[in-house]
């Protein structure tokens, strides 16, 4: 029976709905979702089977204009994961439509040079729209970049997602599976841990600060009842965000630590110890270590 197997890179906008849609193809949660923009630091892959398919989905941070040295290494891991992939779906949102930012996102793949990977388009969010809006705005995309398919869907409640994971199945090349069957994500499950911290940290804090933080997991000790000690250090720029994480006597640290504990048992389906500390590092944002945690590069960044 002939295998295939490839890497499909998901572009967009922050926002798009990039990390939802790989969480609903890959059928678990291996990157973070959360309503503020820019949370995909990392190229986070997700491995899904569709048949004999096996379709290796790299995540990549939103496509935006960046300001600061971790926005553009974010931007260049973003590009680099979209080069290296054998197909390119680029998520638009249906109520947005077609932004500056996705102009811009079309302007690049319209100048891109050397392999010219099939980009197909990804509507989402659909439910958001009435479908003569949907029709007018699938005519005008389609006018400003020959896409090879579009697609309608709805990554949150799963319309369409089965047809577009279907499709690209059928698209990857011929050749053994790169992954073993079972395996959903090949990031390090420290790696994986830390980000569901971060996500934790993110939905419970507000404005500026998700952005100011990075969170580490400096050691994890495998029990032998079983269980597992993970020791975690969120790392802050100020003094006075790690008031506000760790809250009116420690109230927030704790609520973050459990709802974080609370999905790591869910994830790795065994108990959790999570031990968190917050440390102030005025400079961590120009700190290549910190960027390497991430997956990120920082010679990117310049």
């Amino acid at each position: 029976m002939t295998t295939r197997a490839g890497f499909v890179a998901l572009i967009g906008e922050p926002n798009a709905g990039k990390s939802t849609l790989l969480n609903a193809m890959v059928g678990a949660k291996v990157s973070i979702v959360t309503h503020k923009v820019q949370t995909t630091r990392a190229r986070i892959r997700g491995v899904a089977m569709e048949g004999q398919s096996q379709i290796v989905f790299v995540d990549t941070p939103g496509i935006f204009r960046p300001r600061r040295r971790l926005d553009r290494a974010m931007v260049n891991a973003a590009w680099g994961g979209a080069a290296d992939a054998d197909m390119i779906v680029l998520l638009v949102e249906a109520h947005r439509g077609l932004t500056p930012g996705v102009e811009s996102i079309l302007e690049a793949l319209r100048g891109r040079e050397g392999k010219q990977q099939p980009v197909a388009l990804a509507i989402n969010k659909i439910d958001k729209v009435k479908s003569e809006e949907l029709l007018g705005l699938t005519a005008k995309l389609n006018e400003a970049f020959e896409f090879t398919k579009t697609f309608m869907i709805s990554a949150e409640r799963g319309y369409g997602v089965q047809d577009l994971k279907e499709w690209l199945a059928g698209e990857m090349p011929e050749g053994p599976w790169l992954y073993p069957e079972d395996q959903i994500a090949d990031l390090p499950m420290r790696m994986i841990a830390a980000e569901i911290t971060r996500e934790k940290l993110t939905l419970r804090l507000h404005e500026e600060l998700p952005y100011q933080l990075t969170v580490e997991t400096e050691s994890w000790e495998e029990r032998k009842d079983g269980s597992a000690r993970i020791d975690q250090v969120i790392y802050v720029a100020r003094d006075g965000h790690k008031g506000i994480i760790l809250g009116k006597g420690g109230e927030t640290i704790k609520a973050i630590s459990k709802a974080a504990r609370e999905e790591l048992i869910e994830f790795l389906d065994r108990p959790v110890h999570l031990f968190l500390q917050v440390k102030v590092r005025p400079n961590w944002l120009e700190e290549a270590e910190r960027y390497s945690e991430m997956g990120l590069d920082f010679k990117d960044s310049k």
